[in-house]
Parts: structure tokens; sequence; C-alpha cells
């Protein structure tokens, strides 16, 4: 019995992620509305109001190896984004709001940053954007594809996703600065 109420939500899992997710944004796409939570202010969602050049980094996972490797590159070289014109960098991980708070402490112990750290814990931004996977084996659940989004106010002027969540090449943070 336990075993068919497993495949049973294994399957509505992968089910909901294929019906929540949408097309995948590309360059001139316009970035969706959703509401997200940012880390380290108040636990309300609201909807984000992108204005100038940003970078959107989507995560699958707050602390797993891989992203604790990932956006160190991000803090460590936030002075250069600045340069090139880079309003705000904004982290976004399909989580509840205390650990993707968390997390940003965790990383700006080293670091410190005004990088911002959002909360899509119900996977609604994501979605939109169309990057949402199921991860249901690895992390529990529906979860964000890892991907850099280069916008200039709500408008995708560059996007890369990894074919391999585990990995970081394309979204690695100096090859986007290549692209800036």
């Amino acid at each position: 019995m336990s075993s068919a109420l497993n495949t049973a939500a294994h399957t509505a899992h992968h089910l909901a992620t294929t019906l929540l997710a949408t097309s995948q944004v590309k360059p001139g796409s316009t970035i969706p509305a959703a509401p997200v939570k940012e880390a380290g202010a108040t636990s309300q969602a609201t909807n984000l109001d992108f204005k100038g050049k940003n970078i959107i980094v989507g995560v699958p996972g707050a602390f797993t190896n891989t992203c604790n490797q990932h956006i160190p590159g991000f803090l460590e070289n936030l002075e250069e984004f600045k340069k090139r014109g880079v309003s705000d960098i904004f982290i976004v991980a399909v989580n509840d709001v205390f650990v993707v708070k968390a997390w940003k402490e965790h990383l700006s112990s080293k670091f410190g940053t005004p990088v911002r750290f959002l909360a899509d814990d119900e996977g609604r931004f994501v979605s939109g954007l169309g990057l949402l996977f199921d991860a249901t084996q690895n992390l529990g659940g529906p979860r964000s594809k890892r991907f850099v989004i280069v916008a200039q106010d709500d408008k995708v002027e560059h996007i890369a996703v990894e074919e391999d969540p585990s990995q970081v090449t394309v979204t690695d943070a100096k090859r986007i600065l290549t692209l800036l």
C-alpha cells in the first residue's frame, strides 16, 4: 500500500510541476509578476519592480553543495557587476523565507552583501519564467532550474540555463560578466 501511495505522490508532484511550468522566457520576454518573499525583510510576499539592469540568479536549493559554490562568485564580483551597470543582483530559490534568510546570513558572514535573496516558496515566480523542474527525487519537490537572467527593467536581455542543475558552467558569475 505504501508503495502505491509513494508512486501516486511522485506522479502527482511530477504532474504538478509540469502543469505549473510555462514556456521558458527568452530574450525580449517580459519577466512575469509573481509574489516572492525577501530574506531579511518582512515575510510578506510582494511582486518585484525591476528597474535598471538586473541579474536574476535561480538556484535549485539554498545550502546545497553546488549552490554554495555558485553564489559566492556573484558576491565576490559585485563591484565588477556594478561597474558594468548592474543595479541589483537577485538570488531566487524555491525555499521558504526562513531558509533563504539563514542561507544569506551564512554566505554574508564571509562576504557581507547588498545582494537580494528571494524566497519563491510556492515556485510561482520561477514557474512564470518557465524554469521550474521536478526535483522530487533529490530535493523533495519542484525546484528552480539553475539559471541567470540579465534584464533591463522587466525585459530579458540574456538567459543562461544549465542543462544539468548540479553543474555551474554557463551560469558562472565570471561568464555572465563577459556578457555585460
